[in-house]
């Protein structure tokens, strides 16, 4: 009887530990979303303001598409990737929101085109085809209880001869192989959805700080906004309609 009393106590406080970090958890991973979401928007924002800004105005579609300020756009949210995961151990929560939002910004300068190459009506379908998509995908990540940490190596050696191709491509200009790598660059990205959600769940722990877990949520918001527009990208080369 004595252990019987003492085992219910012990029952109860598990419970309710288990509460709390489910609880914790939701939160953490309701702040990832939130935050890639918000990033998506300042991209789309970006995005569409720079390319009606090019329609109405020739002189800037020349100096953003037809100059070597191109390259700059280009390669700037590559850059700006590598430094804010280089950097986020340093920085403030606030300051790698800040550069999250910078980054974010910077993408949608350099996605604006595909509103100048692509219907916009394409554009919208193929959005709201990856949402769906990448949702399905993030949920079954996040609550399957099969280990897809052995997916990571796979899907880095895919991501790999993607961006190998991609190369490639760029001199052979073939549109059989731009389609192939759309196709893999879909399934690819897909994995990642579903690998990257859930190790960002497996990333909470309870005890963090205030600030290590700010960190790990923004980095775990980049890794979901760069799975999302990958994803997009490659759907909409072969889903959407060009103008």
């Amino acid at each position: 009887m004595a252990d019987l009393r003492n085992y219910q106590p012990r029952m109860a406080s598990d419970a309710r530990a288990g509460v709390a970090i489910d609880e914790g958890l939701r939160a953490y991973m309701l702040r990832v979303y939130n935050l890639m979401a918000l990033g998506l928007a300042i991209t789309g924002v970006a995005a569409f303001a720079t390319a009606q800004m090019a329609v109405s105005s020739p002189a800037f579609a020349q100096v953003m598409y037809g100059s070597p300020l191109r390259w700059v756009v280009m390669l700037a949210p590559l850059g700006l990737v590598f430094y804010l995961s280089a950097r986020i151990h340093k920085m403030s929560v606030s300051g790698a929101q800040a550069a999250f939002w910078i980054f974010a910004a910077v993408m949608g300068l350099s996605l604006s085109s595909i509103f100048l190459v692509f219907t916009g009506e394409s554009v919208v379908r193929v959005f709201f085809i990856t949402a769906a998509s990448f949702g399905a995908l993030s949920l079954w990540g996040y609550t399957t209880k099969r280990d897809l940490s052995g997916m990571g190596s796979f899907l880095f050696m895919g991501l790999i001869g993607i961006i190998i191709a991609m190369i490639v491509n760029i001199f052979l200009a073939s549109s059989a192989l731009q389609f192939a790598i759309s196709v893999i660059g879909v399934l690819v990205f897909a994995g990642l959805t579903a690998y990257d959600t859930q190790q960002i769940k497996e990333m909470y722990y309870e005890g963090d700080s205030q600030l290590v877990a700010g960190r790990k949520a923004i980095m775990g918001a980049l890794r979901l906004y760069l799975d999302f527009i990958n994803l997009f990208m490659f759907l909409l080369q072969f889903l959407g309609n060009r103008e």
